[in-house]
């Protein structure tokens, strides 16, 4: 098995060489411009070790598998998260994915067994009941807004396993927060207001203040409850009851305020990245009648017409195959980065201390070393006998290394099963031409995708 190049593509090498920047700004109009287009420009024109300035703060973009691999594993040791903002310290506070050190290694052994597998085997029948109860209130020849359905849906999901089936009628302003939040982060992170100093209230920044005080507020309220029904001897079997009961190794428990970092966090990503992940699936089976019937088959020989179960999840390798070349073409999480401490180096290369160093799943997914022909959905790629070998850290939509993402799990059970239980009643016919990208918080379609519904 070899993961050499296919014949006749671009081969970007190490250079060290990077775009000319504007005075002060550096990068930040092409970036601010075109993120994505941006980081592909940096991979095929000056190679996989690329320095790039983005205002004052100085960079480099590594593209390279292995380099992948070593930045994400070395994360807690020689390097540390990146600092993003205002904005996305005002949505996700000092959460798991935030915090460093000790506090990280605190607050990821208190959250981590919420969402162990075994944990998301109790959340699945939830998935598939939320999935059921859309599919039956669809209706044949029905045209919808593909994306707005797959975040409803996976709304109910995340706020009944997260918050309980109690929680369900606090669905609608959680979502509408959500929107806004994740629309201003986007729009402060590619813009000059990622440099101003936090008492600098813009527009966008108190829209985002607005937004983050309604989630603050309803989150609390459903908190106030759990405390409430557990004080009256109640048992429950939510996320949120779970983090409740957490301790750390000296007895401690979560406090207030980090109940409320964690449930934001686990409610992105239980609700944005799958909803968009279902989407961007349903928009790319649309053009691909091969996949789709491969598709069909499978589900009508594993569960013949019944609603699927956890077991079932490990019995329908296309129906994951189709969720995994769909986070590969539309990753949720565009980007990663790092903060080189003393000592960091990537690929022999000494990394000075306090450049910061990205790496994109975008990029990296639509490389065509790495995976021939970019830009075709093929979920073949990632059959056991593939003639292509994708090489370790070519595909990395959870991260990777001590910091993967703890709900990765969750999130693929929750795809698969949800594509299982809809396209077995329905295929989404929303035409061959894709929407375009809004790089966010995720990875959100620019536009609407309007489906029609119509009978497999």
């Amino acid at each position: 098995m070899t993961s050499t190049q296919p014949p006749g593509t671009h081969s970007p090498g190490p250079r060290g060489s990077g775009p000319r920047g504007w005075p002060l700004l550096g990068n930040l109009p092409a970036f601010a411009r075109d993120p994505l287009a941006f980081f592909e420009s940096l991979r095929d024109e000056h190679g996989d070790w690329v320095p790039w300035a983005l205002g004052p703060q100085r960079n480099v973009l590594v593209s390279r598998p292995e380099h992948v691999g070593e930045l994400l594993g070395a994360v807690e040791s020689t390097f540390e998260p990146m600092e993003l903002g205002w904005a996305f310290h005002q949505l996700l506070g000092d959460g798991v994915v935030v915090a460093r050190g000790d506090d990280w290694r605190r607050k990821r052994a208190l959250v981590q067994p919420a969402v162990r597998p075994r944990q998301v085997r109790s959340y699945a029948a939830t998935m598939v009941e939320c999935a059921d109860a859309l599919a039956t209130a669809w209706q044949e020849g029905d045209l919808v807004d593909v994306h707005r359905e797959m975040a409803g849906l996976t709304q109910r999901i995340a706020v009944r396993t997260l918050f309980g089936s109690d929680a369900a009628g606090r669905e609608a302003p959680i979502s509408a927060a959500m929107a806004t939040a994740q629309r201003e982060l986007g729009a402060e992170f590619r813009g000059v207001t990622l440099f101003l100093p936090p008492w600098v209230l813009t527009p966008g920044r108190r829209r985002m203040r607005q937004a983050v005080a309604v989630l603050d507020r309803e989150i609390e309220h459903v908190i106030r409850e759990h405390e409430a029904a557990s004080k009256e001897g109640a048992e429950r079997d939510d996320l949120l009851s779970r983090l409740l009961a957490a301790r750390d190794e000296h007895g401690g428990p979560l406090s207030r305020k980090e109940l409320r970092d964690e449930s934001i966090t686990l409610y992105i990503g239980g609700h944005e990245t799958t909803s968009t992940t279902l989407t961007w699936a349903w928009q790319l089976l649309s053009g691909a009648p091969g996949a789709r019937t491969r598709l069909r088959e499978e589900l009508d020989r594993v569960l013949g017409g019944r609603l699927p179960t956890y077991d079932d999840y490990a019995r329908l390798p296309w129906t994951q195959q189709v969720v995994k070349e769909a986070l590969r073409i539309y990753p949720p999480i565009w980007l990663i980065s790092a903060v080189a401490t003393e000592g960091a180096s990537i690929g022999g290369r000494p990394v000075p201390a306090g450049t910061s160093v990205w790496t994109s799943p975008w990029s990296v997914h639509r490389d065509p070393r790495w995976f021939p022909d970019p830009e075709a959905f093929r979920p073949e790629r990632w059959d056991a006998d593939a003639p292509h070998t994708i090489p370790e850290h070519a595909w990395f939509p959870f991260g990777g290394g001590p910091r993967a993402c703890l709900g990765a799990r969750f999130a693929l059970v929750e795809a698969a099963l949800v594509l299982a239980v809809l396209a077995q009643r329905f295929h989404l016919d929303s035409g061959t031409e894709r929407a375009g990208v809004f790089p966010g918080l995720t990875l959100q379609p620019k536009s609407q995708v309007l489906a029609t519904l119509v009978a497999p």
